[in-house]
Formats: C-alpha cells, sequence, structure tokens
C-alpha cells in the first residue's frame, strides 16, 4: 500500500476493528454515486472485517450492550462515518437502501476475491470470512495497481470440502445455496454444531487465522435465523 492516504485511513480502520480489502477508480459502469456535493467519485476503497478483527472493538462498545437491534450495523455506521469525515470521504453502507450498491462487484474489481460456492466471495487472505461493512469514496485519485484480473482462491480450489462439510446439503456446485434448508436445520436448536460457525465456512482451507470465535458466530447465526 504505497498511497500514503490509503496507509493512514488503513491503520486508522484497524484501530476500529475493520479492514481495507482494497480500492479501485470507479468508471462508468460501477454504478458508483458521486461525491455530496455533485464531484464523481475517484477512488472507492472497500471497507471489511472478519470475526478477530472487529469482534472486540464490537462487544466493548456501547451498541452491544444497549439492548437495541442490529448492534453492528449501529457500531459500523457511527466509526465509518467518523472516519470517513476525518479523511474526506463519503461512506455507502450495504445494509442501508435503496438504493442497494453492488458490493460484491466493486469487491471483484478491487482484485484477491473469487465466488465461493457458499453464496459469498472469498480472499486471497481472510478466505470465507470477510464481511464488507461499507465503501468509502474520495474525490481524490490515488495511485493505485490494477487487480481487477487478480482472482480469489476458489479458482484453484479442486478439493472442496466446502460442499461435502454441510450436514443437510445446503450447498451444492449446481445449484448454489439453499437458504431454506439452512435456517430449518439451524432450528432445530441452539446446541447444532452449526451455532457456532457455519461448517462448510470452517472446511474451507483458506482463511483459517480469520474464523470467528464461536461466541461471535453465535451472534451471526441468531441475526441469520431471527432468534
Amino acid at each position: 500500500m504505497s498511497d500514503p492516504a490509503l496507509a493512514k485511513l488503513n491503520d486508522d480502520l484497524a484501530a476500529a476493528g475493520f479492514l481495507l480489502l482494497g480500492s479501485f477508480e470507479p468508471s462508468a459502469d460501477d454504478d458508483v454515486p458521486d461525491i455530496a456535493d455533485g464531484r464523481p467519485a475517484r477512488t472507492l476503497s472497500l471497507v471489511g472485517s472478519t470475526g478477530p478483527s472487529l469482534w472486540g472493538p464490537l462487544t466493548s462498545a456501547p451498541e452491544y450492550r444497549d439492548g437495541t437491534p442490529h448492534p453492528m450495523d449501529r457500531y459500523t455506521k457511527r466509526q465509518l462515518t467518523r472516519l470517513a469525515a476525518v479523511h474526506g470521504r463519503k461512506a455507502l453502507f450495504p445494509f442501508e437502501g435503496p438504493p442497494y450498491y453492488p458490493f460484491q462487484q466493486w469487491a471483484l474489481k478491487c482484485g484477491g476475491f473469487s465466488q465461493s460456492p457458499l453464496g459469498v466471495l472469498a480472499h486471497e487472505t481472510y478466505g470465507p470470512w470477510t464481511g464488507f461493512r461499507a465503501a468509502l469514496l474520495s474525490a481524490d485519485p490515488v495511485i493505485l495497481p490494477d487487480r481487477s484480473g487478480e482472482t480469489g482462491p476458489c479458482e484453484d480450489c479442486h478439493d472442496r470440502p466446502c460442499l461435502t462439510a454441510c450436514p443437510v446439503s445446503a450447498i451444492s456446485a449446481e445449484t448454489g445455496y439453499n437458504v431454506s434448508a439452512c435456517k430449518d436445520h439451524l432450528n432445530k436448536g441452539p446446541e447444532i454444531a452449526c451455532w457456532s460457525g457455519c461448517l462448510a465456512r470452517h472446511a474451507c482451507p483458506y482463511g483459517q487465522d480469520h474464523k470467528p470465535h464461536p461466541d461471535n458466530a453465535r451472534f451471526h447465526m441468531k441475526s441469520f435465523v431471527g432468534a
């Protein structure tokens, strides 16, 4: 990361539990809105997190303890709106809309991601454990290498253990991810092993150091099933 502005942004994001996943210069077909004052966005920086990076800061935050719904989204919005202002950027969030922005398309433009059979993108470093938290838009261009043609790990993964790890076969190379089968299995009760983390994701050999803590996994599973 040779650009000083991006390096400082990366450091500030890390202090709040987030990751700078990549940046690119948007083109007309990327569906990137203008900055608030009408200037076009010259740089889009994708912000994400993994379990180990965000869980500690989140559980120490007031949003986690106040009993109000959606603590992660509220913590994310507070911190990243603040950092966007500090760095002269505009923040867009995947959990707000309409309009809903093409975060997966933007991630692929950043490079290092591939589409996985799980329905999520897998990252070259973080495997299937990356969550997209925001896109930060800047009117200032930066010098960036073109990584749009660089893919993540799935295209070179021949064993594909994620396809056989699910106990209810909710993952298929032919039909993709069966959300209903997954939820039906989880609704059998919190003693189900999957409540401590999706077994198909855990089977992925990439990003093993970035798996969530079981408490973190249960937090996401409760949100997923609406418990």
